[in-house]
């Protein structure tokens, strides 16, 4: 039966990303055909042509999730205030053990390869208290 899977899905895959690819392509023709002739004053495009335009654009503008996604500076808001919280609650010797394996894995930022950066678990401000001022 495992085997009957591994099989079918060699098959299944190529078909449902085929059919996605037509109905993606469908509705970038009728939206252009819709739309910007009217707007625009352009000719109407075929279906090849639509899927070209498709295939075009996830070229020049990527395949992957738009935007900074987790990869940008510091990550999502709320994960943010997750490791917030964590480093507030360790204990000194959990916050060295953590710095040290960040800079095992390699990873980047203050614990990663740049060894210029002084990292001061001091500089995580609580969010949830007023600032003091300043004397």
């Amino acid at each position: 039966m495992k085997n009957l899977f591994f099989k079918g899905r060699f098959i299944f895959i190529p078909i449902a990303v085929a059919a996605f690819l037509s109905l993606i392509s469908f509705v970038v023709m009728q939206l252009w055909n819709n739309l910007l002739p009217a707007i625009l004053h352009v000719s109407v495009i075929t279906f090849w042509q639509a899927m070209g335009i498709f295939i075009l654009s996830k070229i020049l503008f990527g395949f992957g999730k738009g935007g900074r996604g987790w990869g940008g500076r510091g990550g999502a808001p709320w994960m943010r205030h997750k490791m917030e919280e964590r480093f507030k609650n360790m204990t000194p010797e959990e916050k060295e053990k953590f710095k040290q394996k960040m800079r095992e894995r390699g990873g980047c930022g203050p614990w990663g390869r740049s060894d210029s950066f002084d990292f001061n678990m001091n500089n995580f401000v609580d969010r949830t208290e007023p600032a003091k001022p300043t004397e």
